[in-house]
């Protein structure tokens, strides 16, 4: 084994599960979501990124593969059409968008399992706070409260990113 499928391998299984949110996002399909993310790791064998830019990569091929797919569906048979999607920007853009929402996804994976379970089904199902408590048999002042503190711990890490990124940027040039 070389030296490229170890890294293939490694930028799989950190990247895999947070690919797939990513591309649920946009299909709101898990199954077309899995086969667009294992679809990209297999180019990415093919078509090797720069080791820098590998993650960003990523998630700039799958972003642009389920903007394919909901094409392919036609627009009546999409969960998303791609046109609601924002329009044409950069491969600069697309990148840095990429990023700011794979960290978006990596801080939604680090939350408790319970916790980010009841966020998703709120936030990416669209489920009322009734609906869940009532599937989760959970009352829903629980609901309310887990949710208020995911949203929370969510912008615990936006505002450290935005701390490091304000102090990144205004130090003094050398």
């Amino acid at each position: 084994m070389d030296n490229r499928t170890d890294d293939i391998r490694t930028l799989f299984s950190r990247y895999y599960r947070p690919l797939c949110l990513y591309a649920l996002h946009y299909l709101k399909d898990a199954a077309a979501s899995e086969d667009v993310v294992q679809d990209s790791f297999a180019a990415l064998l093919e078509k090797p990124a720069d080791p820098a830019s590998q993650k960003a990569y990523l998630y700039a091929m799958v972003r642009n593969r389920c903007i394919d797919r909901l094409r392919s569906l036609g627009r009546k048979e999409a969960p998303v059409r791609p046109e609601d999607l924002e329009g044409e920007i950069s491969d600069e853009q697309a990148i840095e968008r990429s990023a700011l929402e794979a960290r978006l996804w990596e801080a939604v994976g680090k939350l408790p399992r319970g916790r980010r379970e009841l966020l998703l089904m709120s936030k990416r199902d669209g489920m009322t706070y009734e609906q869940i408590a009532r599937e989760k048999g959970l009352s829903v002042h629980t609901v309310r409260n887990q949710i208020s503190r995911a949203l929370q711990a969510l912008r615990a890490e936006a505002d450290r990113i935005l701390d490091f990124l304000l102090f990144f940027f205004t130090l003094p040039a050398v």
